[in-house]
């Protein structure tokens, strides 16, 4: 059954990864309180990402798709969010420079099925990212750009950061924000497009 398909998200990064991949959506952000207390990185990026897209979902989108992400970088034992200010983006760049880390991306797709029956699944993925030795002076520049204030882990891989990567085991799109095939794949299990 097809219907129109919402994402979650304000995420450019996440619009574009779902518009190279063909598929046609609308934008609701959800504005759900990210602060909760799940110590797995697993878990914790699923919860958040169920939560966005039940919140956008009962809020007028019960005969749509709904689409919520939620990405994270586990580095260290820690979770590191998005950075709040320069110095915490300095110490994550820190703690990422010269080893492997992990980006975990939570999505979940909530729809309506044939019954009227609420549906969903959840799922992450994992993917290894592996960063060179950055220098002070690499690191006060990467932040001078502004680049990483909002982003998971305090970069993107695909923008200036990219020059530190390298190389990473697993999904690339994952660590952008989406990872698509794995989505596009439980949508078309479940007959969504």
């Amino acid at each position: 059954m097809s219907r129109g398909v919402v994402l979650a998200s304000a995420s450019p990064r996440r619009s574009e990864l779902l518009n190279r991949a063909g598929i046609p959506f609308d934008i609701c952000v959800s504005d759900v309180d990210e602060n909760i207390d799940i110590a797995d990185p697993c878990r914790l990026v699923e919860e958040l990402s169920y939560r966005k897209a039940k919140r956008v979902f009962d809020d007028g989108h019960r005969n749509s798709t709904v689409i919520g992400a939620d990405t994270l970088v586990y580095a260290q034992g820690e979770i590191l969010g998005k950075p709040v200010d320069r110095e915490h983006c300095r110490v994550m760049l820190n703690m990422l420079s010269g080893s492997d880390h992990h980006v975990y991306t939570g999505v979940s797709v909530i729809w309506t099925d044939e019954h009227g029956m609420e549906q969903s699944v959840s799922f992450h993925e994992d993917t290894r990212v592996h960063v060179t030795k950055l220098s002070d002076r690499e690191i006060e520049d990467y932040i001078a750009t502004g680049e990483p204030m909002d982003k998971a882990g305090a970069y993107g891989i695909q923008g200036t950061f990219a020059k530190f990567i390298m190389g990473i085991e697993g999904d690339y799109n994952n660590v952008v924000g989406l990872p698509v095939a794995r989505l596009y794949t439980v949508l078309k299990e479940h007959e969504l497009i």
